[in-house]
């Protein structure tokens, strides 16, 4: 059988991250806070929320790792480069197909939400931020601090889940499981970006400071997952990858046969 074309592996990257997008920013938007006529919550919460995250990915890992290795986030692309799971030659193209799936998402959930009488999307678009704009009104440095290291763990976790030596077949699931984690810890933070797309997805249709914050949520996820994908090896071996180069065609993180 074939192994995917360039075009196979982003047009899955482009459809997988506007699926994690649509479905974990779209549940922030729709779901989170609902109340039925009588004022009674309905709504799903944080919990419901990070979930919606979790499922995103998990799903997404089973139905496009083998095409394009399931990244649907640029951090996770650098973090592969690095740990030479990916060619660099694909990081570009990852990166922009990531970012126009995000942007994608965040209009169908724009477009939607306005069918709401007297909804506004200007602070209601699940976008990440600091000070004024994070949810628990956290600062600047504590949001980078928590980016940086639930970046590099969730880099760490894909790393092994997806390691020669790891059981196969629960990748996804163990990384489903910790996107899951992650959104429970931080939505508070900083309403969890540790993926770039997935904020940059949602930013400018919010407005009301996102954009002008948004180098954050580019910055802290490519340092953690940076640092992840060096130390990788390092901290844990190269496993089989030490007896075999990356081929120009090896461009997923979960293709182990």
């Amino acid at each position: 059988m074939r192994d995917p074309t360039l075009f196979h592996r982003l047009a899955a990257e482009f459809v997988g991250t506007f699926w994690l997008v649509l479905g974990g920013c779209g549940s922030a938007v729709f779901a989170a806070n609902f109340t039925n006529d009588e004022g009674f919550p309905l709504g799903i919460g944080f919990a419901g929320v990070a979930l919606a995250f979790g499922l995103t990915v998990l799903t997404g890992v089973y139905a496009f790792g083998t095409i394009s290795g399931g990244h649907f986030n640029p951090a996770v692309t650098l973090g592969a480069a690095l740990a030479r799971r990916v060619e660099w030659k694909v990081l570009a193209p990852y990166w922009i197909a990531q970012v126009l799936g995000g942007l994608l998402a965040g209009l169908v959930i724009y477009v939607v939400a306005h069918g709401k009488s007297g909804w506004s999307a200007t602070g209601n678009m699940a976008a990440n931020g600091y000070g004024a704009h994070s949810p628990g009104g956290y600062t600047l440095w504590a949001v980078i601090v928590a980016e940086v290291v639930l970046t590099f763990i969730f880099l760490l976790v894909i790393l092994g889940a997806t390691d020669d030596r790891a059981p196969k077949g629960f990748a996804g699931l163990a990384i489903g499981l910790t996107l899951t984690l992650i959104h429970l810890i931080s939505i508070p933070i900083s309403n969890t970006s540790v993926n770039p797309a997935r904020s940059t997805g949602v930013a400018f249709f919010n407005g009301d400071g996102a954009p002008a914050q948004l180098w954050v949520f580019w910055l802290a996820p490519l340092v953690g997952a940076a640092i992840a994908g060096v130390a990788y090896p390092y901290l844990f071996g190269w496993g089989q990858l030490a007896d075999r180069p990356v081929r120009e065609d090896s461009l997923d993180v979960d293709r182990r046969h």
